[in-house]
């Protein structure tokens, strides 16, 4: 299994992810970890035939699964998937490291006064039905609450609730008990 896959498995499982039998319950039994499984396939495929195959395989499974990020989205490693379906993610957004999303969530662009697509950092996590639209900046370490729409930037260690989005800065980060692994304890 590729080290993109493995640090997104590790997201789920923690160190886990290294045994066959959770690689393969994961591969056969997860529809959110069969997206991203295929997805860093498409996107890290250096032979132009492999690359159509997971295309065309990550197509098949935008429809089943509701799941809409393109092959040309950057996102860092270990995506996470909490729950699937209908997940709808722009191919020109950026995306860090150790992002989780659930379903019902849009990242996308946007026109006018903040024309253009959001900027994600590490450590952040999308709750069910959360919308990121525009050229924002969303800092490190924030947690986006549900049913939250957010379209102005976000500093780190922040909570973002409601709509219209207001900020709830922290000391420290709000998102870290959402995350379990992160993919920095990957090597330890």
């Amino acid at each position: 299994m590729k080290d993109y896959n493995k640090k997104d498995l590790f997201r789920y499982e923690g160190h886990r992810c290294h045994t066959l039998k959770t690689q393969l319950r994961y591969l056969i039994g997860t529809p959110g970890f069969q997206y991203s499984y295929c997805l860093r396939h498409a996107q890290n495929a250096s032979n132009p035939l492999y690359r159509l195959f997971w295309i065309i395989l990550l197509r098949v499974m935008m429809y089943i699964f509701g799941i809409q990020i393109p092959y040309q989205t950057r996102i860092g490693e270990g995506l996470k998937f909490g729950h699937w379906g209908t997940i709808v993610v722009n191919p020109n957004a950026h995306i860090g490291k150790n992002f989780s999303i659930s379903h019902g969530c849009l990242v996308g662009n946007a026109q006018g006064k903040r024309m253009g697509v959001p900027l994600i950092g590490d450590n952040v996590v999308m709750n069910a039905n959360a919308v990121v639209v525009g050229g924002v900046k969303i800092g490190n370490n924030v947690l986006i609450a549900p049913n939250a729409f957010v379209n102005f930037d976000v500093p780190d260690n922040s909570i973002v609730i409601g709509n219209p989005g207001k900020i709830i800065k922290r000391d420290s980060s709000p998102s870290a008990k959402y995350i379990v692994y992160s993919v920095n304890d990957y090597y330890n």
